[in-house]
C-alpha cells in the first residue's frame, strides 16, 4: 500500500496501475480524495495522506506520503478519529490561523499493525484477550466455548481488523512460544510459499562450470570465507594477489537465480532481510538457496560477482576496480576465532591450504590497517558490543556475552567497504546506503549529555576530530562502549535512498549496500542494476530504476522490522531469566536518566539485559548494584532496584 501511495503523491499514470492496485484506488476514488488529469492520477489538494505519529499528550502528527512536505501537520486528539500510532489515514485539511498546518483524520486506511498477539486469562467468571504488548483488553471474535477449551495463557495471533483467530501459536509459559510470538507481532514467517520453494530447488544443488562458458573461471585462486563459527549462509570471499596487490572481493550472485518478478523474488521483497535468532537464522531466501546453492561453500563451485580492486600500497586507494561474472571455489571456512590466531601470529594446526591462505591473508591485514588509518581521517570508528546467546534445547537462555570487534572483524569489513564504495560509483541513482549529517539540535543535547559525567567538547571545528576527541575523554574514564552508543544515537538513522547523500559515520561520498546478497535485498537489487549497466542494457536499467524511490523506502521500512522483530525475540529471552532470578543482585551501569530510569546489566552472569529502575535520582553511566523486583514474560518489562551505588563517573 505504501509503495502506491509514495507513487500517487508523485502522480502515477493510470496505465501503470496493476489489477492489484484497484481496490485501492476505487477507495480512494469512493472517498473523493483523489483527482484524475491527462490520464495521471494525484491526491487532491484538500487532503493529506500519510503515517501518523501520536505523542504522550494524545496529539497527531502525520508524516505525509508527499515529499514535497518536509513538517508534520499537526492534528488535535479530538480529530484523530481512533487512529493509533503508525496507522496510514487520509486526514482533510482544517483552516487554521496559524501557521502550522492542521488537519482531522477521514479515513484509516490501515493500522499500523495487521495482527496482534494476545494471551488467554480465565477466572470465575470471565474469558479476556489480553494484548501481549500493552497487557490491554482486546477484543476477540470467538465464542466462549471455544475460548473456555483454549489453555490458561495460550497465545494467539488475532486479525486486527476482524479481531478474528489467525493462528494458535502455543502457551505463555513454553519458551519454545518466544520465537513465534516475535515473528508474528511483525507478520514474518519462518516457512516459504510451496511457489517459492520449488522454483529454489528447481536449480539444483551444484554448479556444472561447463553450463557458463562466458564466466572468468577463477577457481584456482584459493578463496576463503571468514564468519561466525554458527554461520549457515556465506555471502563473500576474499582473495588476495600479493604481487600485484589485487583484492579480490567474491559475492554470491543470486540475481543468477533471483530474477524480478518471480515467486522468490516476490517474497524477498516482502521480507527485505534475513532475520537471526541465537538459534536459528529465517532467511530472505528459500534455504536451497541461501544455505546451498548460492552459499559460498568451501569446495563448491558457485557463480560469483566478483569485485577486483586494484590497491595503491602509496596512497592507500583503490586505483582501480574491475567488477566480473565468475565462478570461485572458496578453499576455506574460517571463524573470526581462527582467524584473529593467525593474525597473531599463532600457526598451530595449520595445514597445506592453511599456508596458501596465510601467505595473503597476512599481507593484506597489514594494507587493510593503512588504508582503515587513512579512512577515519574523515570518518568515525564505534566500538560495537553485540550481544550473542546461548539457549539450550529447550530455548531456555543460558549465557550471553559480547562479541567485540576483533582484527579479523575488523579485515572482512574494510575488504567489504572497498567493494561497496566501489558499487556505489557505478551509478547515479539507485540503491544507496546514505547517513545525514547529525543535526545542531542532536549535537548540542549530546553534548550537554556529557558534560554532566565530566567530557567536553574542544575548540575543534572537524566534526571527526572532535567525535574522536570525545572518545578519548570517554576511554580514560573506561566508559567508551556507553558513550559511542550515545554518539550514534545523536545521530540521523542509516537509511536505503534512491539519490546519493554520501554516508556521514564512513567518511563516504559514496555508498552502497554489495556485498550481502543472500540476507539483504537492497544489494539483490544493486547486483541487478549493475550488470544492467555493465551490459549496457538500458531496457532493464529502466525497469529497474522505475519507482526505485518507493523500493528504497520500502526496504529501510523492512530493515527497521527485522531489527525489531530480533531485538523482541532477545527482550523474552531476558524477561524469562530474569523471572527465574527474582531476588538477585547484579552489577548494572545507567544508560538513561530523562524518563524512566533505564540500566543495562553487565555482571558476570549476565550482560545486556535492559531493566528498568525504581529509583529517579541516578546519574549517567553510574556503575551500580541492582536487585531484581519483578519480571513480565508478556510484555518483557524487567524492574528492579538500586541496593548500591559501586561508581559515578
Amino acid at each position: 500500500m505504501k509503495e502506491l501511495l509514495y507513487k500517487i503523491a508523485k502522480g502515477v499514470c493510470e496505465k501503470d496501475l496493476s489489477k492489484k492496485d484497484a481496490p485501492l484506488i476505487e477507495t480512494l476514488t469512493k472517498l473523493k480524495v483523489i483527482k484524475k488529469k491527462s490520464g495521471v492520477i494525484k491526491f487532491d489538494s484538500a487532503y493529506r495522506v500519510g503515517v501518523i505519529d501520536i505523542s504522550r499528550n494524545n496529539t497527531g502528527y502525520l508524516k505525509t506520503f508527499d515529499t514535497k512536505f518536509n513538517k508534520d501537520i499537526l492534528i488535535e486528539s479530538y480529530d484523530l478519529n481512533n487512529a493509533s500510532k503508525g496507522d496510514i489515514v487520509i486526514a482533510k485539511r482544517v483552516f487554521n490561523k496559524n501557521s502550522r498546518p492542521k488537519a482531522k483524520v477521514i479515513h484509516i486506511l490501515k493500522k499500523e499493525f495487521d495482527y496482534s498477539v494476545v494471551y488467554i486469562t480465565k477466572t470465575e467468571n470471565e474469558i479476556v484477550a489480553k494484548n501481549i504488548k500493552t497487557d490491554l483488553h482486546t477484543p476477540i471474535a470467538a465464542s466462549k466455548k471455544s475460548l473456555k477449551a483454549l489453555p490458561k495463557n495460550c497465545v494467539l495471533k488475532i486479525d486486527n481488523y476482524t479481531s478474528m483467530v489467525v493462528e494458535v501459536l502455543g502457551v505463555l509459559d513454553d519458551p519454545k512460544v518466544d520465537e513465534k510470538i516475535s515473528l508474528a507481532l511483525y507478520n514474518k514467517s519462518n516457512q516459504f510459499p510451496k511457489e517459492c520453494e520449488y522454483e529454489a530447488k528447481s536449480y539444483g544443488d551444484s554448479i556444472d562450470k561447463s553450463m557458463y562458458p562466458n564466466r572468468v573461471d577463477l577457481t584456482h585462486l584459493p578463496f576463503c570465507t571468514i564468519d561466525p563459527p554458527d554461520a549457515k549462509d556465506f555471502d563473500d570471499a576474499i582473495y588476495f594477489d600479493t604481487k600485484d596487490h589485487i583484492l579480490y572481493v567474491a559475492i554470491a550472485d543470486v540475481s543468477e537465480y533471483v530474477t524480478p518478478l518471480s515467486h522468490i523474488d516476490k517474497e524477498a521483497q516482502k521480507r527485505g532481510f534475513s532475520i537471526y535468532f541465537p538459534h536459528i537464522a529465517i532467511p530472505m531466501l528459500p534455504r536451497s538457496l541461501s544455505e546451498n546453492l548460492c552459499s559460498l561453500k568451501p569446495n563448491e563451485d558457485r557463480l560469483a560477482y566478483v569485485y577486483k580492486l586494484h590497491l595503491d600500497t602509496k596512497t592507500f586507494e583503490v586505483k582501480k576496480e574491475e567488477l566480473i561474472d565468475a565462478i570461485i571455489c572458496s578453499k576455506k571456512r574460517y571463524t573470526y576465532d581462527q582467524i584473529d590466531k593467525y593474525l597473531e601470529n599463532d600457526f598451530s594446526n595449520s595445514n597445506h591450504v592453511d599456508k596458501d591462505i596465510l601467505k595473503f591473508l597476512l599481507p593484506l591485514w597489514e594494507l587493510l590497517q593503512k588504508i582503515r588509518k587513512k579512512r577515519l581521517q574523515s570518518g568515525c570508528d564505534f566500538s560495537s558490543l553485540e550481544v550473542r546467546m546461548k539457549l539450550d534445547k529447550n530455548h531456555n537462555l543460558i549465557s550471553t556475552t559480547y562479541e567485540q570487534e576483533t582484527p579479523s572483524h575488523k579485515l572482512i569489513e574494510d575488504a567489504m567497504l572497498l567493494a561497496n564504495k566501489a558499487a556505489a560509483k557505478s551509478f547515479k541513482r539507485g540503491i544507496f546506503r546514505v547517513h545525514d549529517k547529525p543535526s545542531l539540535d542532536s549535537i548540542n543535547e549530546m553534548l550537554n549529555d556529557l558534560e554532566t559525567i565530566g567530557i567536553y567538547a574542544n575548540s575543534e571545528v572537524n566534526i571527526y576530530k572532535q567525535i574522536q576527541n570525545l572518545q578519548l575523554q570517554a576511554k580514560e574514564k573506561d566508559i567508551k562502549a556507553e558513550v559511542d552508543k550515545l554518539i550514534i544515537q545523536a545521530q540521523q538513522k542509516a537509511i536505503y535512498h534512491h539519490e546519493n547523500r554520501g554516508h556521514f559515520g564512513l567518511g563516504f561520498t559514496h555508498y552502497t549496500h554489495f556485498t550481502s546478497p543472500i540476507r539483504r535485498y537492497s544489494d539483490l537489487m544493486v547486483h541487478r542494476l549493475l550488470k544492467a549497466i555493465n551490459k549496457n542494457d538500458k531496457k532493464q536499467s529502466e525497469f529497474l530504476l522505475k519507482d526505485i524511490d518507493v523500493i528504497a523506502l520500502k526496504i529501510s521500512e523492512l530493515e527497521r522490522e527485522s531489527v525489531k522483530v530480533a531485538w523482541d525475540f532477545m527482550d523474552r529471552k531476558y524477561a524469562r531469566w530474569a523471572l527465574d532470578h527474582v531476588g538477585e543482585r547484579l552489577k548494572a551501569t545507567i544508560v538513561d536518566t530523562k524518563r524512566d530510569p533505564i540500566a543495562i546489566v553487565n555482571d558476570e552472569k549476565i550482560v545486556g539485559m535492559r531493566v528498568f529502575l525504581t529509583d529517579f535520582d541516578t546519574d549517567l553511566f553510574e556503575k551500580v548494584e541492582i536487585e531484581l523486583l519483578q519480571s513480565d514474560i508478556k510484555t518483557t518489562k524487567i524492574i528492579a532496584k538500586i541496593t548500591k551505588r559501586i561508581e559515578s563517573i
